[in-house]
């Protein structure tokens, strides 16, 4: 879970905060003609919200996931673009085609409660983003029982979109978050680069209560976390943590307890967190390692269940005390 921990706005600052996708959202920002941009924020907002809410029967991924309809707008699509290219990245780990069997687990909007082991082998087949097709604006199936899922991805997306609104109306210095992710450009009020806490992964812990990082972000640049500590379903007594492995179909189970990325992009950043929850600590630090671009914060038990941290380079330089 990300904390703001810049300081609080001065009055030439405006902030515009919400909810959206089931989440709240802050968007700080200057503006020398002290413009309120609440409304076209809300606008883009109810936008994204109409092309890939699940939750939203109307909305077109609903659409596309109840085969009444194979078109896509632009902004699914660029969704749908990115997912490509981060499953292609991750070997498959991060999947927009796991929906069916995140429903079927528990942490849809259905609410199924248990891990019906045999329906999730059943569904292991509709997973797999290499059966789905874009052609130009419509979406093809391999099977009309496959759906997709582009949480894991939408909220990075969002801030990203927000981001290129402000820039486009001239606003260089600006926060957006949405849920946690975020990119961040210019200083804050105090002339500085923003600052994200990272909270300590406690289960029972507020957001801000147990920061054990500030790490400092600017120049466009996207930060998510992902991790098992918050959402999970509890069965029977036992603890099923909401990270889909798509190769297996059930919760992945390993050291790592969540991942904090910073990429070019909170599009990229979002889906690339999720991903290190599914590759685990080994991969994960590969993968960084061969990036330049690319700056992790993991926090993961060792043997004793002890908290462990390991951080790349680039992500010790962003540390700020």
């Amino acid at each position: 879970m990300l904390t703001l921990a810049s300081c609080s706005p001065q009055k030439n600052y405006t902030k515009v905060e919400g909810f959206t996708q089931g989440t709240t959202y802050s968007i700080t920002y200057y503006d020398p003609l002290t413009r309120d941009l609440s409304e076209p924020i809300d606008s883009i907002l109810m936008r994204i919200d109409r092309s890939m809410s699940i939750y939203n029967d109307s909305s077109i991924i609903s659409r596309v996931n109840s085969n009444i309809s194979d078109s896509i707008d632009d902004l699914l699509k660029e969704v749908i673009v990115s997912s490509f290219d981060i499953y292609n990245q991750t070997d498959g780990a991060f999947d927009i085609t796991v929906g069916p069997v995140v429903r079927a687990i528990g942490f849809g909007k259905d609410k199924t409660q248990g891990i019906d082991s045999a329906k999730v082998k059943q569904l292991l087949p509709l997973i797999g983003m290499n059966k789905i097709h874009l052609e130009g604006n419509r979406l093809k199936k391999d099977d009309i029982r496959i759906q997709i899922d582009v949480n894991a991805i939408a909220q990075g997306y969002t801030v990203d979109v927000i981001g290129k609104y402000l820039e486009s109306k001239g606003i260089k210095h600006y926060l957006v978050e949405v849920g946690g992710e975020i990119t961040a450009r210019g200083k804050n009020a105090k002339g500085t680069d923003w600052v994200i806490g990272i909270d300590k992964p406690v289960e029972s812990a507020l957001p801000g209560e147990n920061i054990q990082a500030k790490i400092s972000i600017s120049n466009g640049y996207g930060l998510a976390t992902s991790g098992n500590y918050r959402k999970f379903i509890e069965v029977n007594g036992q603890k099923y943590a909401h990270t889909i492995n798509p190769k297996t179909g059930f919760p992945e189970l390993n050291s790592l307890l969540s991942a904090t990325v910073v990429a070019p992009n909170a599009t990229e950043a979002d889906a690339l967190a999720t991903a290190f929850m599914v590759k685990g600590l080994d991969w994960s630090r590969s993968f960084v390692d061969k990036r330049n671009d690319i700056d992790a914060y993991l926090v993961f038990s060792d043997s004793l269940g002890n908290y462990k941290v390991w951080m790349n380079v680039g992500m010790k330089r962003r540390i700020t005390p």
